[in-house]
Formats: C-alpha cells, sequence, structure tokens
C-alpha cells in the first residue's frame, strides 16, 4: 500500500491560484513564440476569465508581456529575478560586492558597465551600471549574452576548464555580425591568447555598432568568478578605447581584492 499522507498534507498547504499561474508560466516557457488566451485556456483546461486575470496580474508585474498579436511571452522581470539565483547558490552575493564597483566605474568613464558570470546555460548579466555620457548604452542584469561573441563571453569561456570548454566549443557558433568567430578551432585561439593578456575585447562579434572590453574578477584561491565589462559604441578615439581597457582592468582588479573568500 502506497503512503501518501506526505502528498496529501502538502497539497493541503499550497494555494491552487499560484499553481494555475505557475501552469501558465510552464506553458509559456515551452512555446518561444507565446501563447494567445484561447490557446492557453485550451490547453490548460481552465476558464477563460481565469487565465485572463492571471495574465492580466503577471503582465503588471512584468513577468509576462503581451503583443499586438495577443500573444503572451515571459516577461523581462523573470531575467532580473533569475539574475539573483547564480548569487544564491554560491557561498558569496556576488552582485551586492560587484555593484559598488560597477558604479564607481560607470561614473569614472560615463559609460555604462556590468558583471557578468557564466553557467550551465551559458553567460548571464548579474549586475550592471548606467553610464551619464551622450549615447552611453543600456545595461540591464538579467540579460543572456551568446557564449562566444562579446568581450565577457570570452573572458569566461577562457578560463574553463579544457574539459568544459570542449563542450561549449563542440556546440554550434552563431555568426551575429561578420566580426563573429563561428570557427572552434579559431575561437580556441582567440581564448589562448585572452587568458595571457588577462582581458578581452570585442570589436562587433555580437553587434555592429557595440565594442567592449572585459576583464577578470578572481577569488581569493585565484578562481575565476566573474567578468567586467565595458560596452561603448564603436568608433571611438584609440585613446578613448586604451582608456575605457584600463580603467576595467583596474576595476576589476579592485573588485578581486575585495572578494571575501
Amino acid at each position: 500500500m502506497i503512503d501518501d499522507t506526505n502528498e496529501t498534507a502538502g497539497s493541503k498547504h499550497t494555494i491552487p491560484v499560484i499553481d494555475r499561474m505557475m501552469d501558465v508560466l510552464g506553458q509559456l516557457e515551452r512555446r518561444s513564440n507565446g501563447a494567445t488566451i484561447r490557446e492557453l485556456t485550451a490547453q490548460l483546461s481552465l476558464p477563460r476569465t481565469t487565465i485572463y486575470r492571471i495574465l492580466n496580474t503577471l503582465q503588471g508585474h512584468d513577468m509576462v508581456r503581451r503583443d499586438d498579436n495577443g500573444s503572451y511571452t515571459l516577461g523581462r522581470r523573470l531575467l532580473t529575478l533569475a539574475s539573483h539565483v547564480v548569487a544564491s547558490v554560491s557561498d558569496i552575493d556576488i552582485a551586492a560586492i560587484g555593484q559598488p564597483f560597477l558604479d564607481r566605474l560607470s561614473a569614472e568613464l560615463g559609460e555604462g558597465s556590468k558583471l557578468s558570470v557564466i553557467d550551465q546555460d551559458g553567460i548571464l548579466v548579474v549586475a550592471a551600471s548606467q553610464g551619464r555620457r551622450e549615447y552611453a548604452l543600456t545595461v540591464a542584469p538579467g540579460q543572456r549574452m551568446p557564449i562566444h561573441a562579446g568581450a565577457a563571453s570570452k573572458l569566461l569561456l577562457a578560463h574553463l576548464p579544457a574539459d568544459e570548454l570542449a563542450i561549449w566549443l563542440a556546440k554550434p557558433l552563431i555568426g551575429y555580425t561578420p566580426k563573429s568567430i563561428t570557427d572552434p578551432k579559431r575561437l580556441a585561439s582567440e581564448l589562448v591568447r585572452i587568458k595571457r593578456l588577462g582581458w578581452a575585447q570585442d570589436r562587433g562579434e555580437n553587434a555592429p555598432s557595440i565594442h567592449a572590453f572585459a576583464a577578470p574578477v578572481f577569488t581569493k584561491t585565484g578562481r575565476l568568478a566573474a567578468a567586467i565589462s565595458v560596452p561603448f559604441l564603436a568608433g571611438a578615439e584609440p585613446s578613448r578605447m586604451e582608456e575605457i581597457r584600463i580603467a576595467a582592468i583596474d576595476a576589476a582588479r579592485a573588485m578581486s581584492e575585495a572578494m571575501p573568500v
């Protein structure tokens, strides 16, 4: 005889409307192109009014968004929440530690700056600071970036153990621009160079008009913890680019010294 006492007790302490909300989010998670209220009603066998109220509430919190065709997709708030999951599963809150250094860096340069980490799903921006300079690029925590296209992405890849790096290099490398490195051997060579230099540069690999510099943040034991990067518009003078590069390296070094472990 199966003992379902724990299951029954657990179900008594749940909130049905939240269960239904999670069902809605689960359906949207599986449908990258979104779903309409009619489709969700059919898939979940719930009243249309229930689906509408759930979606309306979630939309108000930016957990879902509705396009002009009436389809709902997952919202940006979920990305922001996801950025804090990385911090919570480790011994330190790297986003909280990094924020003051990003704020100081952006105040100094006038450009936006960000802190990125690598996890099993790829590159995730966990913290960011906005620049005040005219035409400064907007950055935001929660963004997922291409694994191979970008300064921070390449820097984080460069410090992976060989077996983990091999897994990423075996995946298709998408060409976002003519500058994207899509050949695994060429990318591997670039990663060796980056690790030797101690910094990485993006010359328009993810978007033609966006360049960037990135520098590594290390733990006290020498393990790479994150990458600080500064994206900026293409066309900057060489002296300005050098200023950004040095500032990113200095900020990453200062953060490394402040890491608790």
